[in-house]
């Protein structure tokens, strides 16, 4: 929901950018792309909120910000890491580890791409219509087989993920149902109008498709549950998905715990970003959470003591200079390295962060499903 304070919150920083851009120097800033996803989850205002803060408290003095635009998701996100159509994306877990292990629909190890922080923890919800619930947990999905199901965008994190949850249930989602392609916002809608059955939208609760589509039908659609053996079966080993409770009343009608499951989201960058660049961004991060959490409640999850917790992908050495500088242990598998070929890539990417955003979306255009 946009409330008055989110507004006023984004007002302020879109004043500050105005007054940044209006003096003679604005033609060296840079400009850094931040992918997100569709505007009906949580991806899009969380990294708004990111791209607002950098505007703010960077843009004036470092002379560099952030501009956050909406994608597929995490599926394109990663491919436009490897393009350099966006220097900065936030990224599912699942893809991550796609990302930096070449497999699942990532043909070859993205060696380009580092972690900044982990975000929030990405929840796995799954939405369907009364007339489809039995026990109330994610097997009712199962006797749903041949019914339209709204499962994410071509392409995306979010359909991503939902194929390997429920392939642990033992459904092939492309053969299994008749699926329709859209962002959570849309297929929130589909599910009110009768034209899916069911949706998944994992996201950082309160997910503003779900809370609107709750608001309205409370009484006819249920958020399915994950028992922790469902929970085993849809992990398949993998060690990403782990517990996790959607409190009671963090939306309209529900007035009991949901017990789900989750796994980490988290901020991605182009190895050749510049270092003291990513360095001033996850210090502003750390140092501005109460300006985050003005504009969605998701990053109220975000603590220093957690920045590291489940990354798939080695750091940027800009973040791990600000973490060893707060006195923090980075693991081995975090260690940043540097990929072949650092300075042509590094020289490529300060090209393309200062072209406009709109430019480096249409090059990416492909990428998505709408």
């Amino acid at each position: 929901m946009i409330t008055k304070r989110i507004l006023s919150t984004i007002a302020a920083g879109l004043g500050a950018v105005a007054l940044a851009l209006s003096g003679p120097a604005a033609a060296q800033d840079t400009n850094y792309v931040l992918n997100t996803a569709s505007t009906g989850g949580t991806y899009h205002p969380v990294g708004t909120a990111i791209a607002t803060l950098s505007k703010v408290k960077l843009l004036p003095g470092e002379k560099f910000s952030l501009t956050a635009v909406n994608s597929a998701g995490s599926g394109a996100n990663v491919q436009a890491l490897g393009a350099n159509t966006a220097q900065f994306a936030i990224v599912q877990g699942l893809f991550g580890s796609y990302a930096a292990t070449g497999t699942g629909p990532v043909s070859a190890p993205q060696e380009n791409m580092r972690s900044i922080t982990m975000l929030w923890q990405n929840v796995e919800q799954f939405v369907v219509a009364n007339d489809h619930v039995s026990s109330g947990t994610v097997s009712d999905i199962v006797a749903m087989k041949g019914m339209a199901m709204a499962l994410g965008k071509q392409n995306s994190g979010t359909i991503g993920s939902n194929r390997v949850l429920l392939a642990g249930l033992g459904l092939d989602i492309d053969g299994d149902f008749e699926l329709l392609h859209a962002g959570y916002g849309p297929s929130a809608d589909a599910l009110a109008n009768g034209q899916v059955a069911g949706i998944g939208a994992p996201a950082g609760p309160p997910t503003g498709a779900i809370t609107k589509l709750m608001a309205a039908n409370a009484d006819r659609f249920t958020i399915l549950a994950v028992t922790p053996q469902e929970a085993e079966m849809m992990d398949g080993g993998r060690n990403l998905w782990v517990p996790y409770t959607i409190a009671s009343g963090t939306y309209p009608g529900q007035d009991e715990d949901i017990l789900t499951i989750a796994q980490p989201n988290f901020l991605a960058v182009n190895a050749d970003v510049d270092e003291n660049h990513v360095y001033l961004l996850t210090r502003t991060i750390y140092e501005n959470l109460p300006f985050l959490r003005a504009i969605h409640p998701a990053t109220n999850a975000m603590d220093i003591s957690l920045a590291m917790a489940g990354l798939p992908v080695p750091l940027h050495p800009g973040a791990a200079r600000y973490y060893e500088e707060v006195g923090m242990e980075i693991s081995g598998h975090l260690t940043p390295s540097t990929p072949d070929g650092g300075g042509a890539r590094a020289a490529a990417v300060r090209a393309n962060a200062t072209r406009c955003p709109h430019d480096a979306l249409a090059s990416g255009a492909a990428q998505r499903d709408r």
